[in-house]
This record gives C-alpha cells, sequence and structure tokens, in this order.
C-alpha cells in the first residue's frame, strides 16, 4: 500500500533516497533537512494566495533546509530523541526512569545513634530529678556536735526502725508490727565502703551505750552528759536519728557520713517489688507468733510480709538478738543483691516500682545523695558476693545492767582499720 501522497513518485522525493549509491565507499552521514514551516502570519489570517495551489500536479510542499534549529548535530551520533548513552528512542508509552540513588547508611546510622543518645540522656536526667524528689531529707546531722575527724572511706549508719507510718489496720494486723505509737529502732548497722572492699558491721539493739552531751534536735537546748548507760535503740527514741548519730560517734569514735532509714511498710513494698527474695532458712526452721515467722528449713522465697517476719525474729533463735543481726545482714544483702541485677535495673516496669517503693519510705541525711545511696546498696551487693565481709559488733559479755557491752580493745582496732580504710582482720568473736 502507498502512503505517499496522491501524485507523489520516486522522482518527486529528491535524487539518489532509495535508489542507493554508485560509490564503493558507504554514504557518509547526512542530515536530515527540516521542514521550513511558513511563519506566523505568513497568510495574514486573509485568504490564500491566488496563485494555483499545484504546480505541476504536486502539492506545494514546505521547503528543507540543511542544519537548523530542530535538529542538531547530536542526530548524526545516534543521540535522538533524548535517548541517554546513544540507545534507540523510547517505545511508546515507555518512560525512562533515574536510577535510585544507594543509601547513605553512614549518614543513617549517624542519626539513628544520636536520636538513641538523647533520648537516653534525657530518660536518664528525668529518672535522676524524679527519684532525687522522692527522698525524704529529714535528718540533719549539723545538728550533732563534738564529732570525731572523718576517716578514708564512707560510713553509713543504717537503721531499720519499726515504724508503722502508713499501715493499715489491716496491714498492722498481717505484718504483726502491733499498734505502738511512735518509732523505734529494731536494727543498726555501720556499712564502710572503700578502697578494700565493703564492711557491714551490726550493733545489737542491746548494746550497752553511753548516752553524751548532746543538742536536743527539736529544741536546740544542749543537755549535758551524766554516764548514763541504757540500750543503744533508747538514743533514737530519746531524741531520734540526730541522738543516735552522737551516740554511735561518740562510743566508737568512727565517723558517720551518712544517715539511712527505713521502716516496716517500705521494707515490705520493696521486697514485693522485686517479686520476693530467695533466702536460706537454717536447720529446723523458725517459728516465732510475735513476729509472724513460720518456716521451714531449706531455701526459699519470702514475699514482703514474710521477709519482715524473718528479719524481726528473735524468740525463735538460741542466741537472741545477736543471731537476729546475722540474720537481719543476711537478708539485706540478699535484697540488695537481688535488687541491683539487670533483669530489675534494664526492666523499666519493674525498676520504676521498685525505686518508688524504696525511696517513698526511706528517711535520709540532708546531705545524701542518689550516688550515695547507689554506693550504698552496691556494697550491700559486695556483701553478699563475697567482695566484702559481714559481721557483729565484738562482744565481751554482759554489763552489770543485762545489756551486751562490746569489747573494747577489739572494738578500737575494728574502728582504727575502717578509719584508715583497710582491710578488717577483727573478728566478732
Amino acid at each position: 500500500m502507498n502512503d505517499w501522497p496522491e501524485g507523489w513518485s520516486d522522482d518527486n522525493r529528491g535524487s539518489g533516497y532509495g535508489g542507493g549509491s554508485a560509490s564503493a565507499q558507504p554514504e557518509s552521514a547526512r542530515v536530515m533537512r527540516q521542514v521550513r514551516r511558513p511563519g506566523p502570519g505568513a497568510y495574514g489570517g486573509g485568504p490564500a494566495p491566488a496563485s494555483p495551489p499545484y504546480a505541476g500536479g504536486v502539492p506545494q510542499q514546505p521547503s528543507y533546509v540543511d542544519g537548523g534549529e530542530a535538529y542538531g548535530s547530536d542526530y548524526n551520533t545516534g543521540q535522538v530523541y533524548g535517548s541517554p548513552g546513544g540507545g534507540g528512542p523510547n517505545l511508546p508509552g515507555s518512560r525512562m526512569r533515574e536510577p535510585r540513588p544507594a543509601p547513605n547508611w553512614r549518614r543513617r546510622i549517624k542519626w539513628t545513634a544520636i536520636t538513641v543518645l538523647t533520648v537516653t540522656v534525657v530518660t536518664a536526667v528525668g529518672t535522676y530529678f524524679w527519684a532525687d524528689s522522692k527522698l525524704h531529707r529529714d535528718v540533719d546531722l549539723s545538728k550533732v556536735i563534738d564529732r570525731p575527724e572523718a576517716g578514708e572511706g564512707t560510713n553509713y549508719l543504717i537503721v531499720g526502725s519499726d515504724s508503722r507510718a502508713g499501715l493499715s489496720d489491716e496491714q498492722k494486723k498481717n505484718l504483726h508490727t502491733g499498734s505502738a505509737e511512735g518509732k523505734r529502732t529494731d536494727s543498726m548497722m555501720i556499712l564502710h565502703t572503700g578502697s578494700n572492699g565493703p564492711t557491714l558491721v551490726s550493733m545489737p539493739r542491746d548494746s550497752n551505750v553511753t548516752i553524751p552531751s548532746y543538742t536536743g534536735s527539736d529544741s536546740g537546748k544542749t543537755y549535758q552528759g551524766t554516764g548514763r548507760q541504757v540500750k543503744l535503740n533508747a538514743a533514737y527514741a530519746e531524741d531520734g536519728p540526730e541522738l543516735l548519730v552522737r551516740t554511735v560517734e561518740a562510743n566508737t569514735g568512727l565517723h558517720i557520713d551518712h544517715y539511712v532509714e527505713i521502716g516496716f511498710a517500705g521494707f515490705a513494698n520493696i521486697v514485693d517489688s522485686v517479686g520476693g527474695v530467695e533466702i536460706e532458712i537454717p536447720k529446723g526452721g523458725m517459728k516465732d507468733k510475735k513476729s509472724g515467722a513460720n518456716f521451714e528449713a531449706g531455701k526459699q522465697t519470702l514475699n514482703g510480709e514474710q521477709a519482715l517476719a524473718f528479719v524481726r525474729t528473735r524468740y525463735a533463735l538460741a542466741g537472741s538478738d545477736l543471731d537476729r543481726t546475722k540474720n537481719q545482714q543476711k537478708f539485706l544483702s540478699a535484697l540488695a543483691s537481688q535488687t541491683a541485677t539487670p533483669s530489675t535495673i534494664l526492666n523499666p516496669f519493674k525498676l520504676y516500682p521498685t525505686m518508688s517503693a524504696g525511696l517513698d519510705t526511706l528517711v535520709v541525711d540532708k546531705d545524701m545523695s542518689l550516688f550515695d545511696l547507689a554506693d550504698m546498696f552496691w556494697a550491700m551487693k559486695g556483701v553478699t558476693g563475697g567482695d566484702g565481709k559481714s559481721m557483729n559488733m565484738p562482744i565481751s559479755g554482759n554489763s552489770p545492767n543485762g545489756n551486751l557491752q562490746w569489747n573494747t580493745t577489739k572494738v578500737k582496732q575494728l574502728v582504727n582499720e575502717l578509719k584508715n580504710d583497710e582491710t578488717v582482720t577483727v573478728s566478732s568473736n
């Protein structure tokens, strides 16, 4: 089928096209002639010219010129229709896409790390201020007079009180705390931290001590010492934490750097928040109606109520208060060890309830920081892990008033070793 316009013939298409070349050499590339179309207004919008539209029976065609702007030199090299790299023309309906750039992994990793670091820092700072605001800094050690010089390392006085604050009547019944007003010290320990490992020294509450001169925590009045000898826990009952610190320092010669106190409710809540604490019940088991203890021998996990009964048990033990202080050390060390584990620290659903349970009921001195508190807990964990030592204050027997009398020679040696941050060589016996 002939697609040429009517009246066209091969002769009308110009010379040589389609007819080949007589030369032996191949023809060089020709430049396609450009169609020169009539410019705008060529006809002026008027009627067609009077000259006949056909000459010799052939329609008048636009003239062609070589070169021009429509077809550049790229045509001769195959660069046609915008084909990059000399490929063929785009097929009808096809779309050429630019290749997707490779991801910049270094940039992505950098910004991911920055984001994670920022979130971590913000969370840590927020947690610090949240926890810091929960501490009850109610003890002012600046009221303590005639203090011994501070030595090497840090000394914490850790007190377990029988405070029933915050307990309902039902809780008091379940925890076997009774309903006595006020609060007394159920346990007292000195925890020393330093370069030679931690040392935990329990002071039985029946220890015989002398009440020194002191300044009243509320009245500000100075009370002169008379040589009056009482049980150690009587100092706390008489004028609270400040007099207790003053009495411990006066009777030992050891400077107390920080004071930490926890009541019944706080202790039970901390134990429950970590899911209980595993402890080894000694042979023969423990049964004490007053504390509520009723345990078979062997390893078992105690909840808050059971744990409180365990550390308060006195009458079920042959050694009375001395054996009870050993159980208290044992349990508190186990509690610190279980609290300071990755499963608790790295789990916000466990960490925050645990911190809240403990911080809500802790009473500390005004200079106590969260870092000091963390140091104390890690030291307690170290005692459990074998990196430190736990012991009772050396006892020589009973005093004339029936209280436990400290062995003054051993106590002096113990205090000197702690003040100089030396390895403790003194034994309890």
